[in-house]
């Protein structure tokens, strides 16, 4: 048995994707979420040393200030947007899966 799946040739070269179980393509997708989850705290993060350098600034005027702050705010709701995709490619993926319960033989299935 092959570990990838089978790749018709074509002029057009695609990547053969290795073949998964089920339960390994649900920890990839939970582990995807996961990593993206990381790297917007990451952003989150970096917008508030962004936030208290401009504080710590000599000069600052009120109207840089207010730039710093909208560019923040702009910032922490495109996060907020990120954060509710993540939440429906979680959803989708808790909501469409089958577990048959334990003890249950699903080889026999039609």
């Amino acid at each position: 048995m092959s570990d990838t799946t089978n790749c018709p040739r074509t002029e057009c070269s695609c990547p053969c994707l290795p073949k998964v179980t089920l339960d390994q393509a649900v920890i990839d997708l939970v582990e995807s979420i996961a990593l993206q989850e990381n790297a917007l705290s990451h952003i989150l993060c970096a917008e508030s040393r962004k936030m208290n350098a401009a504080m710590e600034l000599d000069g600052l005027d009120l109207c840089k200030l207010l730039e710093v702050n909208d560019s923040a705010t702009n910032m922490v709701h495109a996060v907020a947007n990120l954060e509710l995709v993540l939440k429906d490619k979680l959803e989708f993926i808790s909501n469409n899966l089958y577990y048959p319960p334990a003890g249950t033989d699903t080889s026999s299935a039609c």
